[in-house]
């Protein structure tokens, strides 16, 4: 069986994540290639993208959400991701167990509902959402319906566990603070307390076609899913379908054969990652990008993940916008040939998030800064590129 290096892991991912070098490709495209993008913030999606594709027009991505060839919703690790249309089916099935569990539980059986009480309902939500609905006109339907007292509920569970996408609502990055929402196509309303076990089975195909070689315990954190039905889905596809490899330690990793392995030495060129980027949460071992050292200081008490600088694959800083660029903490020194790689980047994307009129993105999550220790090295990178 052959030994993957820890190295070699790093460039396997940064290869499949369009990391290694900007490629030229349509929006839809991208996103399919790299499965799911964090979208917690608006803006993380678009950033996330302007890492990767050459060329990249935010625009281009509007588009996208726009005719839901790209869609929004609640799916791996029960937070928002930015999915290819024809992804987010299987998506929600493999998720099913999760949502069931996470979704319709003990805060919604504190509202006097019960799972039954959701699946009742849900044929009429999601023919009520196959318009565009606000928020609040939901929970005024839903409050005509359960009344008052269970509306809140009611919406708390329902808008994670229904098969509702997150609608455009406008600039800067097509969703507000005030989302609208929108039925998933039509098709058949989840039900039952397990995954549907072919839509997990293609989830784990997607997941390694982006994310591999990968444990059992990568899978199961990439979607938050038990461990056991994805060992069953794994013995299920062991028909060809999949190779499998081990670290160097001796545990077991999956991926699909031919499926992209640079070695370990391939250069990678500096990245300014948004917050919440999808290379640092796809892994049980987080250490593939995450040095175990900077982990703590990256990934904040509430869950919140920094904008990261990333400097031969792995994290070695943090940057926030500032006034003329983009102050840049670097963990430890720098080359001055990666400072002047991190300033070009720099460059680029201040002009970016000037162009959206969104020059302070990540404004509100800047307290953090006061909670790191000091940084071996701070520069702001501006419209000059100087430091």
């Amino acid at each position: 069986m052959r030994t993957v290096s820890p190295g070699e892991l790093n460039r396997a991912t940064l290869a499949r994540q369009l990391l290694l070098a900007r490629e030229p490709l349509a929006i839809p495209d991208a996103v399919h290639r790299i499965v799911a993008l964090q979208a917690q913030h608006p803006a993380s999606p678009y950033l996330a993208l302007w890492n990767r594709v050459a060329g990249f027009r935010p625009a281009a991505l509007d588009e996208a959400f726009a005719d839901r060839t790209v869609v929004k919703a609640t799916l791996m690790r029960i937070t928002l991701h930015a999915v290819h249309a024809d992804d987010h089916r299987a998506f929600r099935g493999a998720m099913q167990q999760t949502l069931y569990g996470s979704r319709l539980g003990a805060r919604f059986a504190e509202a006097g509902l019960t799972p039954a009480d959701a699946h009742a309902i849900l044929p009429d939500l999601l023919e009520f959402t196959r318009e565009q609905r606000a928020a609040a006109e939901i929970e005024a339907w839903l409050e005509e319906r359960l009344g008052a007292e269970k509306k809140a509920g009611a919406w708390w569970g329902l808008r994670a566990y229904a098969p509702l996408l997150h609608a455009p609502t406008g600039t800067p990055w097509s969703f507000g603070t005030r989302p609208s929402f929108v039925a998933a196509p039509p098709g058949p309303s989840p039900a039952g307390r397990v995954p549907d076990p072919e839509a997990l089975r293609t989830l784990i195909l997607r997941y390694l076609s982006a994310f591999g070689p990968a444990t059992v315990a990568d899978i199961a954190q990439f979607g938050l899913i038990q461990r056991a039905p994805v060992r069953e889905a794994l013995r299920s596809l062991d028909d060809g379908r999949l190779e499998r490899l081990a670290t160097p330690d001796g545990t077991a990793l999956y991926d699909l054969p031919d499926a992209p392995r640079p070695s370990a030495d391939t250069p990678a060129p500096p990245r300014l990652l948004p917050m919440w980027d999808s290379v640092l949460l796809a892994y049980a071992d987080r250490s593939r990008t995450i040095p175990p050292e900077y982990r703590k200081l990256v990934t904040r008490i509430n869950g919140d993940v920094l904008p990261t600088l990333l400097v031969d694959g792995r994290v070695a800083g943090v940057w926030r916008p500032a006034e003329g660029g983009v102050e840049a903490s670097a963990f430890h020194p720098l080359p001055p040939d990666v400072w002047e790689a991190l300033a070009a980047e720099a460059r680029s994307l201040t002009a970016l998030l000037t162009d959206r009129g969104d020059p302070g993105v990540y404004a509100r999550h800047t307290h953090w800064w006061t909670k790191l220790p000091p940084a071996a090295e701070v520069r702001l990178l501006g419209s000059d590129g100087h430091g």
